[in-house]
């Protein structure tokens, strides 16, 4: 009788390294690994000989990284999304495309089961399982961190050694580490206590701001309703323009993020963050909206960009709501078009020109100079009357109130 099949979300870390072997002595499975590429920026291939060696009948890589961009990174920064202002979101809108292709080789390979390595105190369980069960609702899954008798970062490497296993960490340096196209991320070791300054070597993509060139750098980005098409007036597809915009901006220091957020199992958390590309476009990306949007829709949709932030962060990703927010997004960006200069220098970016054939932006009106054929200073007045009206009904009942004391 042929075993059950349990589909693994495998990246060659750490945890799920270990949890092949884990699967194949506590429960009776055959394991079929799933390496979701979204970027990572590592050599994939060796994960076969990996993944086998840890006890798997058979590895999928599955690369999804322009979808992961266009489908999740440019609705995200269309809303100007960012998690308590200063993530965004480069593991939380990952996690959805990854459960999503587990999800299809699951149903393929007929397995019962999927097997995720994120922890019990962690959003990834969410994300996750969420993702499964608006896909899959049948499916059984099992997660490893909540079951097990393995307490710590530590007590799993001792339990890939024990077993022969290579692991990418030691416990000199035992960081939790995410990588795609859009960031890494650095969490655990001496970064548990917040006041521990991060290490001066724990970047692995960008410089610190005092390794950076003394000399500036103009970058220009040009957006098509909302979305990056070009840099410095060359034309690059989706995975191109945020590599490129990685190495710009990790040069100069850009888009580092050291934080301390609020995880949706309700504790707090901290962690490092390396997000050149994002940095950059989304300031650019709200630079060119200054100009492009007008007011009403500008501040509702800052209102909105808030709760899509928590919504993506929760991984509510296929939710009917985040949807309908994103449907919201993509229209606001229809006069979103035009190009933005930015100047960077020592972690710092600084806006040094923003143009749109659509801008609402009219010199001729701004000007302190003489513009009476199109905004007559007198007008004001009766708008401020008018404006101010029920305000100086409330003073004069106020006053009628006292009065009559």
């Amino acid at each position: 009788m042929a075993k059950e099949k349990v589909v693994l979300a495998y990246s060659g870390g750490l945890d799920t390294t270990i949890i092949i072997p884990w699967l194949k002595e506590n429960y009776d499975f055959d394991v079929i690994a799933v390496a979701v590429d979204v970027g990572q920026g590592e050599e994939l291939a060796p994960l076969h000989e990996k993944a086998l060696k840890s006890g798997a009948m058979k590895l999928y890589i599955e690369d999804v990284r322009e979808p992961f961009v266009t489908d999740y990174i440019w609705p995200t920064l269309q809303m100007n999304a960012v998690y308590e202002q200063k993530y965004l979101l480069g593991t939380s809108f990952a996690r959805p495309i990854i459960a999503e292709r587990l999800v299809a080789i699951a149903k393929k390979e007929g397995a019962t089961t999927i097997c995720h390595g994120a922890t019990g105190k962690g959003n990834d369980q969410v994300r996750f399982e969420l993702t499964i069960k608006s896909l899959a609702p049948e499916m059984k899954i099992i997660a490893p961190w909540r079951i097990w008798d393995i307490k710590s970062r530590e007590e799993a490497i001792e339990y890939a050694m024990e077993r022969g296993l290579d692991v990418p960490v030691d416990k000199k340096r035992p960081y939790s580490m995410d990588r795609n196209l859009w960031h890494l991320s650095h969490e655990g070791c001496d970064l548990e206590d917040p006041w521990n300054a991060p290490p001066d070597d724990i970047c692995l993509i960008c410089k610190t701001p005092e390794e950076a060139p003394d000399e500036a750098e103009i970058v220009e980005i040009e957006f098509e309703k909302g979305i990056p098409t070009q840099v410095n007036g060359v034309a690059y597809g989706p995975i191109e323009i945020i590599e490129t915009l990685n190495m710009l901006g990790a040069k100069h220091g850009v888009g580092i993020a050291d934080l301390v957020e609020n995880r949706l199992v309700g504790m707090k958390s901290r962690g490092v963050y390396e997000n050149p590309a994002g940095k950059i476009l989304f300031d650019a990306h709200q630079i060119l909206e200054s100009i492009t949007l007008d007011r009403a829709t500008a501040h509702y949709k800052d209102m909105m960009a808030v709760r899509f932030s928590e919504l993506v962060y929760d991984g509510c990703w296929n939710t009917p709501l985040r949807e309908a927010m994103s449907a919201f997004a993509t229209s606001t960006q229809q006069n979103v078009t035009g190009t933005v200069k930015l100047k960077l220098y020592k972690g710092n970016l600084i806006p040094a020109g923003v143009k749109s054939p659509y801008t609402l932006y009219m010199e001729e009106i701004a000007t302190f100079g003489d513009s009476q054929e199109l905004y007559n200073h007198k007008d004001s007045e009766g708008f401020i009357n008018l404006f101010g009206l029920p305000l100086k009904v409330g003073a004069m009942m106020k006053q009628r109130v006292e009065n009559e004391k």
